[in-house]
């Protein structure tokens, strides 16, 4: 009996500001989030960056490079929208580490090739493994951001896309030193990949509801704002929304096409940029890291600085449309200017060259933002496979995009014709957003 009378009190046992000043454990999965999406972007990039090493050991043609330089995005475009799937019916934060861990090995393995086929073998791999990672971060931004937060958060997971080919240059090209050669590079990446995922389920693991860091002022806060984005009280989760009720509607095939115009420049620029470096401007594996460092480097600066831009506008009133609209018309305008202009061949100097590309993925970056869509148009229950569908868009770029711009150079020699495509995609994802209502859910 004395143990019952006593429990009305208990709640009085904890510190008031427990209730007054909210945790922010949400930001630090998301920054968490936004370490191992760098990590997996220094495993994608280690490839391009020891390219012109692995290409002159294994003696490989310009049209082979490209295929596997490609080969990685066959596996991961196709893991997409089921890692998707699984996130929204399971825990987002297992998959996520499990999958780092698995993909740590792949990375490990690849040290040990020697062949093309062997190489594209295990590229496969990699691109399944990693698939789960970023379609289960558009799920955990549902989970623990709010609407008004997206923004950064969208910017914090996918920041490290740039950072990850930024700082890719140079560690890459520290391992290759301390370990005696591309192949000790790719294994030391690896192993540090496996180091990062165990470490990751420390800080991701859980639920808003289960995680016992955060206190009680920040569950509150969550579970009021998710509530009244859902409609959870009044209208239910809209259950009766199906997946082909998504492929009628004129959002997500918009977001579809912004975001494959968006990876075709990204990856175009991450596969081949190294090698563009290479031989417009006789930069030797030393220079072209830094050099990279520099251009990633501003795509880092760009998509956080475009997050806190569009989350600051929001908060002062600005309505999600007007925002978005806005911040990815100029992204991709921005863009296209500056890659017309590199080849137009306005400068051609080294300096000139990293001016206009850094300025490039600055703005180019601001569509990161497009990782908040899906949690934007899509009911709660969706949110994780409409990801993986936008994310298959932005992939099949990724498989096409190398393999095109290596034939041309076997073709033509030159990069031009390269340009010129990202120049069109970069107007393309300016003009596709401006097709997405940001203000309302699909089935709504």
């Amino acid at each position: 009996m004395s143990a019952n009378k006593s429990t009305p009190l208990e709640p009085l046992q904890e510190p008031i500001t427990d209730y007054t000043k909210p945790t922010n454990v949400r930001w630090q999965v998301f920054i968490m989030l936004l370490v191992l999406c760098a990590i997996n972007y220094v495993d994608r990039a280690v490839l391009s960056i020891a390219m012109p090493l692995i290409q002159n050991d294994l003696k490989l043609d310009p049209a082979i490079v490209g295929i596997i330089l490609s080969s990685f995005f066959w596996g991961y475009a196709l893991l997409q929208i089921p890692s998707g799937w699984i996130a929204d019916r399971f825990r987002p934060d297992k998959l996520v580490c499990g999958a780092t861990i698995l993909w740590g090995i792949v990375q490990t393995l690849t040290g040990f090739v020697n062949g093309s086929k062997s190489l594209i073998f295990l590229r496969i791999l990699l691109g399944i493994a990693e698939a789960p990672l970023y379609p289960s971060g558009s799920k955990l931004q549902s989970i623990w951001l709010t609407s008004k937060e997206r923004g950064r958060g969208a910017t914090l997971l996918d920041s490290g896309s740039s950072l990850g080919t930024a700082i890719g240059g140079p560690i890459i090209i520290a391992f290759i030193a301390w370990f005696g050669g591309w192949r000790g590079a790719l294994i030391g990446a690896g192993l540090l990949t496996i180091i990062v995922g165990w470490f990751a389920w420390k800080v991701i693991k859980g639920t808003p509801d289960t995680n016992q860091r955060m206190n009680q002022a920040e569950k509150e806060y969550l579970k009021k704002a998710l509530q009244e984005e859902y409609n959870l009280n009044s209208q239910g989760s809209h259950s009766s929304v199906k997946l082909t009720d998504y492929f009628k509607s004129r959002n997500f095939w918009a977001m579809c096409i912004g975001y494959y115009s968006l990876n075709t420049v990204f990856y175009g620029l991450m596969t081949w940029g190294p090698n563009y470096l290479a031989k417009t401007q006789n930069l030797n594996i030393n220079s072209i890291g830094s050099s990279i460092l520099i251009i990633f480097g501003s795509g880092v600066a760009g998509e956080l600085i475009g997050g806190w831009i569009a989350d600051y506008w929001r908060s002062k009133g600005g309505k999600d449309n007007t925002v978005l609209h806005t911040l990815l018309f100029i992204a991709g305008l921005m863009t296209a200017t500056c890659i017309l202009l590199l080849g137009l061949g306005v400068t051609t100097s080294l300096t000139g060259a990293i001016v206009l590309l850094s300025t490039a993925l600055f703005f180019l970056r601001w569509a990161g933002l497009y990782w908040s869509i899906p949690a934007a148009i899509s009911q709660h229950h969706h949110v994780g496979t409409i990801a993986g569908c936008m994310n298959t868009s932005g992939n099949i770029a990724g498989i096409v995009t190398p393999i095109y711009i290596g034939f041309t150079l076997s073709l033509t020699g030159s990069y031009f014709i390269a340009l010129l495509l990202f120049v069109g995609f970069g107007l393309t994802l300016s003009i596709a957003s401006l097709f997405i209502n940001f203000d309302k859910k699909i089935g709504a």
